[in-house]
């Protein structure tokens, strides 16, 4: 049978931002356990490229998940893990990769340098969940909203495995909002999905399947324009609080 392409986008939440608060990578890892078998640890590998392969973001994630699942990490600053390892080979082995915070632009012009883009679109059609963060939401689609050259402005320089615009941290920042409904008022962004911090969207196969949460009042949307193309709508989405 041909594996579902997963991928959880994070808008925020998740170890780094709530680490008394598991709901969100706990349902990670039971999206992973699905490619294992009954008392198999899930591999989870963390790509903290956004951020530059910050030593404590790398900490946090291996103090979040060490005891549950078997941990890696992809640094991609660090040149002398890079002579030793095979990329291809790292990644395809996953059950899980998971993308962190920081610059979107950053992320995407090193990944490319390293063919990872490719890679990872070759993971995701082998049935290896794809999950991130901010930047870690960001990269899977077409174009988004970032913070990466300053003020937030539009990206449209994303991976294309998720179809339309995205912007995370919805409710996290003042200005995310309303930078996210005049993107695409202004048709400068197409179509996409916002999420507040502590919610998660589930695609499979390039299709929304469901928005989960961490906190109750977590929210998600589908921002577009309207019929004849004259205001912005915000389309609240259902979401299943997971606790």
């Amino acid at each position: 049978m041909t594996p579902s392409a997963t991928i959880l986008a994070f808008g925020g939440g998740g170890f780094a931002m709530e680490p008394d608060n598991p709901l969100l990578d706990d349902f990670l890892l039971s999206l992973a356990a699905r490619r294992r078998g009954v008392g198999d640890r899930p591999r989870i590998c963390f790509v903290p490229t956004a951020s530059g392969d910050a030593e404590v973001y790398v900490d946090r994630f291996v103090e979040a998940f060490a005891e549950r699942a078997e941990t890696s990490s992809l640094r991609l600053f660090h040149l002398s893990e890079l002579e030793t390892v095979d990329l291809r080979a790292l990644v395809l082995a996953q059950d899980v990769i998971h993308v962190g915070g920081g610059s979107t632009a950053n992320l995407l012009a090193l990944w490319r340098l390293h063919g990872l883009d490719e890679i990872l679109r070759e993971a995701l059609a082998a049935g290896v969940v794809l999950s991130g963060v901010s930047a870690g939401m960001n990269c899977w689609f077409e174009s988004s909203v970032t913070d990466s050259f300053g003020p937030l402005a539009a990206l449209d320089d994303g991976l294309g495995f998720l179809a339309g615009s995205a912007c995370p941290h919805y409710d996290g920042e003042p200005e995310r909002q309303p930078t996210y409904t005049q993107l695409i008022g202004a048709g400068v962004l197409p179509a996409g999905y916002a999420a507040d911090d502590g919610c998660a969207l589930l695609f499979r196969d390039g299709e929304l399947v469901e928005a989960v949460s961490s906190r109750p009042e977590a929210r998600a949307f589908r921002v577009h324009l309207s019929d004849d193309g004259s205001d912005v709508v915000e389309s609240a989405l259902p979401v299943i609080y997971l606790g």
